[in-house]
């Protein structure tokens, strides 16, 4: 019996984090599992804060993640991985994206973004894994692919065969995008970290 597995997924709206989200579900519940999932969308359009809960397993019966539950938290962007560090499971993953999206406070000068958050968060946990997805998406194609290279990555994490999440995003992605996406998920799947 697999026990719930918890991915979290943080990010700031425009990042692609609800895309993932859902072709995180799909993989799962074609792979057999009992998916659940919630979202919290904030001030998606202006740049806020998107957390979407995505839990995994024989029998899953709520969507929420308690903190110190998650086994992996997958962050588009370094300050969200820093802000919910607090949802970490000992023992689990933190994927980041090494981008910076500066928030309001901090473009307007009343708030400053931390130099040191991968540091920081390297103090606290084990195992944690930095790429530049962003990088990464735009030698695929297309930086707005940088989403499906993070969860290239996540998918050597979960107990989901390669070819369930490959068919997870073509029945996701609009069949003109398939092909970049492909190649970002390719990407993040070998990435080495």
């Amino acid at each position: 019996m697999l026990k719930p597995v918890n991915v979290l997924l943080v990010g700031v709206g425009g990042q692609g984090t609800i895309l993932a989200s859902k072709v995180l579900a799909a993989a799962a519940r074609a792979a057999g599992y009992d998916v659940k999932v919630s979202e919290i969308h904030g001030m998606a359009q202006r740049g806020g804060s998107v957390v979407t809960q995505v839990r995994l397993g024989e029998k899953v019966y709520s969507p929420l993640i308690a903190e110190g539950e998650a086994d992996v938290i997958l962050a588009f962007e370094q300050l969200e991985a820093l802000r919910w560090l607090a949802y970490h499971k000992p023992g689990g993953t933190i994927i980041i994206n090494n981008q910076r999206l500066y928030p309001v406070p901090v473009l307007a000068g009343a708030a400053r973004y931390p130099d040191n958050i991968i540091t920081l968060i390297k103090e606290r946990v084990a195992d944690v894994q930095v790429l530049d997805a962003l990088q990464m998406a735009v030698e695929c194609g297309s930086a707005k692919a940088a989403n499906v290279v993070l969860l290239g990555a996540l998918a050597r994490k979960l107990p989901v065969e390669k070819a369930v999440w490959r068919q997870a995003l073509e029945n996701t992605v609009p069949p003109r995008f398939l092909e970049i996406n492909n190649a970002a998920f390719t990407a993040g799947y070998g990435a080495r970290c």
